[in-house]
Order: C-alpha cells, then sequence, then structure tokens
C-alpha cells in the first residue's frame, strides 16, 4: 500500500503527459497532497473548483435517482484533460483523485487505468 506521497508520485511517473495530481477532500475542498502543476496550474484552486464539480454531480445524482456509484468524471479542454477520479476504497470516503494531463500527449484509456492502478494501492 502507498501513502499520499508515493500514490502522487506513481501518477505523475506512470501516467504519460501528467501535468499534476492532487488527492482532494470533497467535503471541505482542501488538497490533502499535490504534485506538479505551476504557474498555468494551481492544484490547489483546482481541487477547491473541482470539489464544486463533484458535489454537483452528486447531488444531480440524488435527485435523478440514479444510485450507480460516480467512478470519474473528465472535463476535456483545447489542450488539456482533466480527470476526477472518486475513491471507493475504504477509508477514503470523501475524497477524489485529480489529475489534469497534456491533451497532445496523452494517451485517456491509459490514464484511467493507471489511476485506477494508483487509487487500489492508496492507503488514506
Amino acid at each position: 500500500m502507498a501513502n499520499t506521497e508515493t500514490a502522487l508520485k506513481e501518477a505523475m511517473t506512470s501516467i504519460e503527459g501528467a501535468l499534476g495530481v492532487a488527492l482532494v477532500d470533497y467535503t471541505s475542498g482542501m488538497a490533502l497532497g499535490t504534485l506538479g502543476g505551476g504557474k498555468e496550474l494551481d492544484l490547489s484552486v483546482a481541487a477547491a473548483g473541482n470539489t464544486d464539480v463533484v458535489r454537483a454531480k452528486v447531488r444531480t445524482m440524488e435527485m435523478l435517482g440514479i444510485k450507480e456509484e460516480i467512478e470519474d468524471i473528465l472535463i476535456t479542454l483545447g489542450t488539456q484533460y482533466h480527470l476526477i477520479r472518486l475513491l471507493k476504497s475504504r477509508g477514503s470516503n470523501g475524497l477524489f483523485l485529480y489529475l489534469a494531463l497534456d491533451k497532445d500527449r496523452a494517451n485517456l484509456a491509459m490514464a484511467r487505468h493507471q489511476l485506477r492502478k494508483v487509487e487500489s494501492e492508496l492507503e488514506v
């Protein structure tokens, strides 16, 4: 099992095109850990903003009576993919992994696969 720092390093090194990654608590909007990012990608701001996205989707599913769990949420921009993966492992309720990818270098299917692997090894 990997701690937060190890899991974020794994995501950044194993996922082609990764620009930044964060582990986020969507009850508070706080990033519990970040790696990457930079001047154009403030991961703390992204964590807080994407918390609103997760909350809105969870609320919408409740209103629609959809009983399924969210695997991930994909936001496609002109040059980037932003992937939000809600964690399902024991003790991780209310957490998600946020991954920003360079669209030209990333393989979205492989990124989703690798992010699932990082999730499965993460010990929170």
